[in-house]
């Protein structure tokens, strides 16, 4: 916008002066700079969490719930070795699951792991397994979920799984099987 002030001068004549464009000073510049960051930050984080499902390692379990005899790696896989040659030793199957999830969480986290057997008729048997988490601040956490006794014994052989992380209603990431 340009203004006109009409200035008097002693010879009678008036002077038309004209204002510039106001331009913002660096100062106010700046503010509205924080401000504009401060803002689409506040709504990144409203779009609520993200994960991933880093690892997942499903082992069998004897009838006292062991999956090795003793913490060495080696044992532990010479011990599974030995429970997969042997089923009558299986007492049920545990999945451990690494998994992290950042963001703001609104809803509660579910870690499901989703097993299928070995086809009985037209279709195999499947089962759906959940255990609620808890989101660690900074870090990835390890979850176990079991299928055993009873449960384990009526279902049979594993042929895939497919581990899923859940924020309420909302899919945050999977983690499947080479056979899913």
């Amino acid at each position: 916008m340009h203004f006109a002030a009409r200035v008097p001068v002693e010879d009678s004549k008036s002077v038309e002066l004209s204002e510039e464009p106001v331009y913002l000073c660096p100062m106010r510049r700046c503010l509205l700079l924080v401000l504009a960051a401060t803002l689409l930050s506040v709504a990144g984080s409203a779009l609520g969490a993200t994960g991933k499902v880093l690892k997942v390692l499903p082992h069998l379990m004897d009838h006292q719930g062991r999956i090795a005899l003793s913490p060495s790696l080696y044992e532990r896989d010479a011990y599974q070795a030995i429970l997969r040659q042997n089923p009558e030793k299986r007492g049920g199957m545990r999945f451990d699951v690494q998994w992290k999830a950042r963001g703001a969480v609104w809803q509660p986290l579910v870690v499901k792991v989703q097993i299928r057997g070995v086809a009985k008729g037209d279709l195999p048997k499947e089962i759906v397994l959940e255990k609620k988490v808890e989101k660690s601040k900074w870090y990835s956490r390890w979850t176990n979920v079991e299928l055993s006794g009873e449960e384990y014994r009526q279902f049979g052989e594993v042929t895939a799984w497919k581990v899923t992380l859940w924020e309420g209603d909302w899919p945050l990431a999977e983690y499947k099987s080479f056979l899913w």
